[in-house]
């Protein structure tokens, strides 16, 4: 089997954050999520990977690379416009050839993996196999309806749901989705449809099987779904303390302080994760925390958030927290009276203030 890991889209739901790097390079636990999908195909024994890339192709392709640090193979295919999932598919065709492949949206996140589904498809005869999973808002999805085990329908973002099983990003096809996507034609939003594809395969009496996700998945494209995949890797982190921590300090559960990362007359309360070269200073670090690595924090208090590498967080007053701050982002208390806010925020920016 191959892998296709589609890392073309725009981010639009996590800008600013985007507007300057590929959304599937936000880290998650300080590794970036696009890594976690591809080492779950690795893991899966899929060595063999192509990612389709857009815009940010060149952060990404310098991140991963010719896919070696992950024991595989890592080729790329440029898509010259967000066409939809489908069409990612259809310009792979050349790399995938008549294979059973994986298809992984780069910005999901499954914390348990997906070992057990590609050993059943590899074994069946199933003509796709879809993951599915029980959500709030299935209205914000496309939705499967089951029956007999087999797929029947499959809706795109439905008013009136028929169901609560959300079709998530990671798919199983044999060769003849190709048959389907090469007869697609654009939806209203001029993209080649994964659910219409999908959909199709039924309806050409093509054997679809269904999965619902009983463990954790999250769609990461947005801040909130961020801190909660962060916190799902935090809580299963093994403690592991190679910087240096000195005698005043405090480290409590499970932490990770990275190589020559320092920390001084600090708490670092764990769940949490402080990189490389970090200098944690004067500071209370709390649960669900990552800190990247090349940063400064002096004086200040956070938790539940994710600090990206290179940012200073410096005697900022109250307590952060819920926040996902950017890279070389600096952060300080300004020595100037009458206090005030002073700010400089770029589009789509959202602060909170009391």
């Amino acid at each position: 089997m191959k892998g296709l890991v589609l890392s073309g889209g725009l981010g639009t739901r996590l800008r600013p954050l985007t507007y300057t790097g590929a959304k599937q390079l936000v880290p998650i636990a300080n590794k970036p999520v696009l890594f976690y999908a591809i080492e779950d195909l690795v893991e899966a024994g899929i060595t063999d990977i192509a990612i389709v890339v857009g815009d940010t192709q060149a952060q990404i392709r310098a991140a991963v690379g010719d896919g070696s640090q992950f024991g595989a193979r890592v080729e790329y295919i440029v898509q010259d416009a967000p066409r939809g999932i489908a069409h990612g598919i259809k310009i792979a065709r050349d790399f995938l050839g008549d294979e059973r492949f994986v298809l992984f949206l780069g910005d999901n996140f499954l914390r348990e993996g997906i070992v057990s589904y590609v050993e059943e498809f590899r074994r069946g005869d199933a003509n796709a196999q879809i993951l599915l999973y029980r959500v709030r808002n299935p209205q914000d999805f496309g939705v499967a309806e089951l029956q007999d085990g087999r797929v029947t329908r499959v809706v795109e973002k439905p008013s009136n749901p028929p169901t609560d099983l959300a079709v998530i990003g990671i798919y199983m096809f044999d060769s003849h989705v190709f048959e389907v996507i090469e007869h697609l034609k654009p939806s209203a939003r001029g993209e080649l449809e994964i659910t219409d594809t999908i959909q199709g395969l039924i309806d050409g009496s093509r054997v679809v099987v269904p999965h619902v996700v009983n463990g954790w998945w999250i769609d990461t494209g947005k801040k909130d779904d961020m801190l909660e995949a962060n916190r799902l890797i935090l809580e299963i982190l093994e403690r592991q303390i190679e910087g240096t921590l000195d005698a005043d300090s405090e480290v409590l559960g499970r932490v990770v302080v990275g190589p020559d990362a320092e920390v001084h007359n600090s708490v670092i309360r764990g769940p949490a994760i402080i990189g490389a070269n970090t200098r944690i200073q004067n500071a209370y670090i709390g649960p669900f925390t990552s800190i990247d690595h090349d940063c400064l924090i002096v004086d200040c208090e956070i938790e539940h958030s994710i600090v990206l590498d290179h940012t200073r967080l410096i005697e900022v007053p109250g307590r952060i927290e819920d926040s996902l701050i950017g890279r070389n982002v600096e952060i300080v208390r300004s020595p100037h009276r009458p206090r005030a806010h002073k700010l400089l925020l770029g589009d789509y920016s959202r602060v909170e203030v009391l």
